[in-house]
């Protein structure tokens, strides 16, 4: 986009998109393929941003995020200790191909029988993606260079990833799913990350089981994968907003529980940052809105399968499209291209700001140790976001049924037109949205 005074039609905020190439610009959505072509020679002014980091690849190449972790896991556990280093326990035992072929080789005979996922380090959307219990089909790809047919005539063999695959996912409906979580980075030194409310959980269309390793409808749950399924109903789709999830989990776990997992969900975020903070090259041009994929075992444990640097933004239902729409506009928000913010900001649009040179705090100020044991971090990933409401005052009511804390979202009647509040009540210091124990209406009264 460029910003033109004279131009006979203009966006929002006063811009008007050019055509590639065309003269100069100030913002470019780009890809990562146009940033590795073009980065090292393309002369930016101080206001100019890009949506990319210029090596990104360190978090989203799943070799060299795996090294990276590794890595730093190494390092706290050496000036932590082994009890600190065991937060950074959130990926599966993972092993280069075919570069730590040996290796893997040596794991694989100590398990026999275990379930492994190989992954190709720079594919997306469940491309070349198989499972395998028998060495033979390790041994067949690596003499074929990769297993599919359209790459058996390459001389060098593509890089891929051996995984440990999870045998025990968590299961809805007999489904399994992962989540789709979006974090905004937009400095690495100091490292500024926002975690955005909203998400979707994107589920496999066919009941799990592992009889069949071979059925990607059972195992992949990419909605480029599950699409093709024959019994895929696009009215339906394949994904749940993270909000129902949470929801979901809170009704049958409680909301204790819930609290404690996606809390280790925030921890994942920050870690993996930090495992990259001192390789990534932190360019004042640049940012980046990550799209992370995290599966939940039955044990309510979450596991971290990639990081991508181009979270698809192709709308499979009009829910998903609203949430794409707004994910872009709360974006743009907080790069600020006309420098409306003071950088005193918390919560912009959907974003919570999650980490800033330190963990932030929900309390007044920036709080980056924890007081009395009451810090609660600045994180409010699916809960409910009610824009229309931000920053208008309302009379707080009682409730007779629960003296403990409480909160109240203002919401509007679909049938009535009238606005009412919404109280959630929990037996807990602080409420999120679904750690609810009893829900009441009550009409809505402004101050």
């Amino acid at each position: 986009m460029a910003k033109n005074k004279n131009a006979g039609h203009r966006g929002a905020y006063g811009y008007q998109k050019l055509k590639e190439r065309e003269g100069e610009w100030d913002f470019y959505w780009c890809d990562v393929s146009w940033l590795r072509e073009n980065f090292d020679h393309t002369y930016m002014d101080e206001h100019v941003r890009i949506c990319h980091f210029r090596n990104h690849y360190e978090l989203t190449r799943k070799n060299y995020i795996v090294k990276n972790l590794k890595r730093f896991r190494k390092q706290i556990e050496r000036e932590a200790g082994k009890l600190e280093a065991t937060k950074c326990d959130f990926f599966p035992k993972t092993f280069e191909m075919p570069s730590e072929y040996h290796l893997f080789v040596e794991e694989f005979r100590k398990n026999p029988g275990m379930t492994w996922i190989m992954k190709p380090v720079a594919r997306s959307q469940g491309r070349g993606i198989f499972l395998f219990r028998k060495l033979k089909d390790v041994i067949d790809w690596r003499k074929d260079g990769v297993r599919t047919d359209d790459q058996k005539d390459e001389t060098q063999v593509e890089n891929y990833v051996a995984q440990c695959y999870i045998e025990n996912p968590y299961l809805i409906g007999g489904r399994k799913f992962d989540l789709r979580v979006y974090v905004l980075v937009m400095s690495y030194i100091p490292l500024k990350a926002w975690l955005y409310r909203d998400g979707f959980a994107r589920f496999s269309n066919t009941r799990f089981t592992l009889s069949s390793i071979d059925d990607h409808y059972v195992h992949l749950t990419n909605v480029a994968v599950q699409k093709t399924a024959p019994d895929y109903d696009p009215e339906k789709g394949c994904k749940w907003m993270i909000q129902r999830f949470r929801q979901y989990l809170t009704a049958k776990h409680g909301a204790e529980v819930v609290e404690t997992l996606f809390a280790e969900m925030d921890n994942i975020f920050i870690k993996s940052l930090q495992s990259v903070q001192k390789v990534i090259i932190s360019d004042k041009h640049c940012f980046e809105l990550y799209g992370y994929d995290i599966l939940i075992d039955q044990d309510l444990k979450p596991w971290l399968l990639e990081v991508n640097a181009s979270p698809s933004l192709t709308a499979s239902s009009q829910e998903d499209y609203e949430l794409k729409c707004r994910l872009l506009k709360d974006t743009l928000h907080i790069v600020d291209m006309e420098g409306r913010l003071t950088g005193k900001e918390k919560r912009i649009g959907g974003f919570d700001l999650m980490w800033n040179d330190g963990p932030v705090s929900r309390a007044e100020g920036n709080v980056d140790t924890p007081v009395n044991g009451s810090f609660m971090a600045n994180t409010h990933l699916g809960t409910l976001l009610i824009r229309r409401w931000q920053g208008i005052p309302l009379k707080v009511f009682s409730c007779l049924r629960h003296q403990k804390c409480k909160t109240y979202f203002p919401l509007k009647s679909k049938r009535t037109g009238c606005e009412y509040l919404t109280v959630l009540a929990e037996c807990s210091t602080h409420v999120r949205l679904w750690g609810c124990v009893n829900i009441f209406q009550l009409w809505c009264v402004k101050s």
